[in-house]
């Protein structure tokens, strides 16, 4: 642990992770936030679905969009306009009794603007600390984001049901706001400037290491939603059982990071802690008791912050500075459309053969992220004593003769 309080002891480091997480806290809070209020406005769970699936539908498209727009305009420019949008489409939508169809749209609109803080930020971390800190500090920031997915659901159904679902909504603006505005004052994000990628939309998607990193992201999310969904059917609705499984699942995500934070990266690093999630998942499968989920899931977690660390560090030392940012925002794409599969074929093994079965396709997502990285070892960057920094970008430059 005195490696990571030095880390954050760093200029910069502290408050960079303090405010994108800030920023970013409203996201584990919109899904229940907007299923309640739906549901009780409109009576209609399906009706919910569809627009938190048209927000989804724009976080997807706009991840690695607006990660570009960022090498051509700048950080706080794109940040500060997407803030604007978002953060209104989200009051609106909590305020205004529309059709469902304009909520959609609404939706679509907040999801096409929402910040690329997360992108925004993996591409500073390089710029303030050395080599040999990055990749401690990317599994640091794995764990610390486990935080918004443990407090962020129960903040939310706090205030949805003890105050009024509108004043959820609207808390999760609030935040939005003030982490958006707290990042982008950073001293930091004012003095990183990313370079204008001369390549075209999707070109980074040719390099090896970023398509693993977006497939197997995809595989790990898939399974997290699927383990969500099955852990909520194997309790109930109102049980606060499944409340605590989570939390313990994600208190295993944020022991795994910080205890493997400095663990070398090598050609079986992310076969090796997908494993971990795929045993866990797959002995979460033999029983569904409270004791034994809690178990197997906390050992379950232990792989996933590290997982989405190397992650990170291999999209970072395999591309271009100008291209980090568009990097990450396809594996967030990914990510994001792993939770959308994960959640929807959970949900329908739910309906036919009950929670255990969502369990089970959790097991099998894990298993698929443990053999891609496994047999695509050979892309997979060995970083064991090497800078995990971005590839600099070079340029002509022109000389005068005289």
């Amino acid at each position: 642990m005195s490696s990571y309080w030095t880390l954050l002891k760093t200029p910069g480091v502290a408050r960079l992770i303090a405010a994108q997480l800030t920023a970013r806290f409203p996201f584990g809070m919109l899904s229940l936030a907007f299923l309640i209020h739906i549901e009780r406005v409109y009576d209609s769970y399906g009706s919910a679905g569809l627009v938190l699936g048209a927000m989804s539908i724009g976080q997807a498209v706009a991840g690695p969009l607006t990660s570009r727009l960022m090498g051509r305009w700048g950080m706080r420019p794109v940040i500060i306009a997407t803030i604007a949008i978002c953060a209104s489409a989200i009051v609106v939508m909590a305020l205004l009794i529309l059709p469902i169809w304009g909520l959609m749209v609404i939706g679509l609109v907040a999801g096409l603007t929402t910040p690329p803080i997360q992108p925004a930020v993996r591409t500073i971390y390089p710029k303030i600390v050395n080599s040999r800190q990055l990749t401690p500090l990317f599994s640091l920031d794995a764990s610390a984001q486990e935080i918004i997915w443990v407090l962020g659901p129960v903040i939310a159904t706090f205030v949805a049901i003890q105050i009024s679902s509108v004043a959820g909504i609207l808390l999760a603006a609030a935040f939005l706001v003030g982490g958006g505005i707290w990042f982008v004052v950073l001293p930091e994000v004012g003095r990183v400037r990313i370079p204008r990628s001369r390549r075209k939309l999707g070109a980074v998607l040719k390099r090896p290491p970023v398509l693993l990193s977006t497939v197997v992201g995809f595989m790990l999310v898939a399974a997290c939603s699927a383990v969500e969904a099955g852990v909520v059917a194997a309790f109930g609705h109102g049980s606060s059982d499944s409340g605590w499984v989570l939390g313990i699942f994600a208190i295993g995500s944020l022991v795994g990071g910080l205890a493997l934070g400095h663990a070398p990266i090598g050609p079986w690093a992310l076969a090796g802690r997908m494993l971990i999630v795929t045993i866990g998942l797959s002995l979460a499968t033999l029983g569904l008791s409270f004791w034994w989920l809690a178990a197997t899931l906390l050992l379950a977690g232990i792989g996933i912050a590290p997982a989405f660390a190397v992650l990170f560090g291999i999209v970072s030392a395999s591309v271009k500075f100008s291209d980090t940012a568009e990097a990450y925002g396809w594996v967030g794409t990914g990510q994001l459309m792993g939770a959308a599969l994960g959640s929807a074929t959970a949900g329908f093994m739910i309906d036919h053969n009950g929670a255990g079965s969502a369990i089970l396709v959790a097991a099998g997502f894990a298993a698929l992220g443990t053999l891609i990285p496994a047999l695509g070892r050979r892309w997979h960057p060995d970083l064991r004593g090497r800078d995990a920094g971005p590839i600099p970008d070079t340029a002509p430059i022109q000389i005068q003769v005289s």
